[in-house]
This record gives C-alpha cells, structure tokens and sequence, in this order.
C-alpha cells in the first residue's frame, strides 16, 4: 500500500464531489450559530474549529463513503469538532467516546439537547498525554458497544497518541463494533519508504526518530505525545482482525516530501463480510 494519490487523481475527486456536499460544508465552515467550546477545553490542536470539522465531513463523505442513513462511532471525540458538523448531516446516529472527561461533559450539555441521536460516552483509559491517571489500560480497554452496531468509525488523530499494545486492543475493538462491510476512518502518521526518507533528512513535521522497530516517536521522552506506525506492520495489525484498505491511502504532507491536501495520511478500512 505504498500508493500516493497523484495531483491528477485529486482534481478528479474534487470535480466528482457531490456540489451539494460543497454547498453544506461551506455553510457549515462559516455558520457563527455552531458552538465553538471554549479556549480552555481546546485540547485536541489548533486551527479553525469550524472549518476543519467541514473539511473532515467532506473526507469522511469522499473518501470514506459515509451515508447520511449510518450509525457512526467517534473515537476520541474530544469537544465535538468532527460532531457539530456531522449534525447536519447525518440522519442516522452517533455516539462519541473520550478520555477526556471534561470534553465529554461540554459535548454532553450543549450537543444532545439539540440533537438527541447525539449521544456522548466516556471511557477512563490511562493515556500519558491525555488522562495519565485514567483507572484502565488501553491493552484492556473494552468499547461500551455491542457487536456489529455501527456502519462507520472514526478516529482523526488518535492512534497518533497510542502506543502499540492500545493501538492493537483498539483495532480488535473497531472490528468487534463495525457491521460487516462498515468502515472505518483514519488520520494517522503511516511511515512508508518515501515517509522515512522525509523523517531521515529530519523534514517531518512532527520531527520523529526514525528507528528499527514498528513505532517512530516524536519525543521519546514523552512518547504519547506524537507516535508513526511502520505501514505494513500496522496495516498487517488491522488485517489480523479482518479490517483491509477500502482506497489507496490519501497521503499527508507531514513527512515534507509529498504534495498532498491534508496535513496526516487518511486511511479507510473496511470490515469483510461475514462468512
């Protein structure tokens, strides 16, 4: 899976975009009435909260082949930028699910009121970046789920903060909670060839070490903070647990040595049927 989606590829995927979709997420980039949670909860990066929240319904939609009918999980749902806009668009329901406590209390207060199919869950998993006193293991880590309920799972930028045995335990989960031929949505760091000669001429953004084994840290001293996963290692994990790449992987930039429309890779995999 070392595919680049070339320049060409992208236009076209621009031009095959549903105008209406275009329409709703340049309303929804600019729409003052959508919360926007305080400065001290905005934990989960910087930039336009409204606008990136768009731009990922627009991937999820694209490229992740999201309908407006699916029941969808969120993991790492944080204060909802990913879950305002899914809002108007979805019909189906969401359920969102967070270390964090206080991300989930504000979603839980301002979003489900308005949207009752919004629900918010948290789960106390140790994270040393994001809940270093949390009361379970990642490696143990069990979903509040049943089995085969949701079309769609997301997760922007949250194996980015895992080490490998949560990162194992959490693709045994998404492939226990995805219905057969569900799908689930990745941003990610994924260190292929072309990405570990980005990390090696030190142009990688965040910087990693490059080294021998599956995970490639940005700060060793504080490993949660930035994690890439070797690509066929982590690729080969989800596969263990019946989840393959529906699409090439739409390549980021962070390695700064692709062209690309986006800051991570992106990454769908699809559940196989049940035999």
């Amino acid at each position: 899976m070392n595919a680049i989606v070339p320049t060409p590829q992208l236009a076209v995927l621009r031009r095959q975009t549903d105008p209406r979709l275009e329409w709703l997420c340049a309303q929804i980039a600019r729409n003052r009435f959508l919360p926007v949670p305080p400065p001290e909860l905005h934990f989960i990066g910087d930039g336009d909260f409204r606008a990136i929240g768009a731009e990922f319904l627009r991937h999820f939609v694209r490229l992740g082949g999201l309908r407006p009918d699916h029941k969808v999980l969120e993991i790492g749902c944080g204060v909802g930028r990913m879950a305002l806009p899914l809002t108007q668009y979805l019909d189906g329901s969401y359920d969102g699910i967070d270390i964090v406590l206080d991300g989930i209390r504000w979603c839980a207060s301002t979003i489900t009121p308005a949207y009752p199919e919004f629900r918010f869950h948290h789960l106390d998993v140790a994270n040393g970046l994001y809940n270093p006193d949390g009361r379970i293991e990642g490696e143990t880590a069990t979903l509040p789920f049943k089995a085969g309920t949701y079309d769609f799972v997301i997760l922007t930028s949250v194996i980015t903060h895992l080490r490998t045995a949560d990162t194992e335990r959490y693709a045994a989960e998404i492939a226990r909670v995805l219905k057969p031929g569900g799908r689930c949505f990745l941003s990610l760091f994924l260190a292929d060839a072309t990405a570990r000669v980005g990390i090696a001429k030190g142009t990688a953004r965040p910087p990693f070490r490059d080294a021998p084994g599956v995970e490639l840290l940005a700060d060793p001293e504080h490993p949660n903070a930035a994690v890439a996963y070797d690509e066929e290692f982590l690729l080969g994990r989800f596969a263990a647990h019946g989840l393959r790449p529906a699409r090439v992987v739409m390549r980021g930039h962070w390695s700064g040595q692709r062209e690309a429309e986006n800051f991570q890779d992106l990454l769908v995999l699809e559940k196989g049927a049940a035999p």
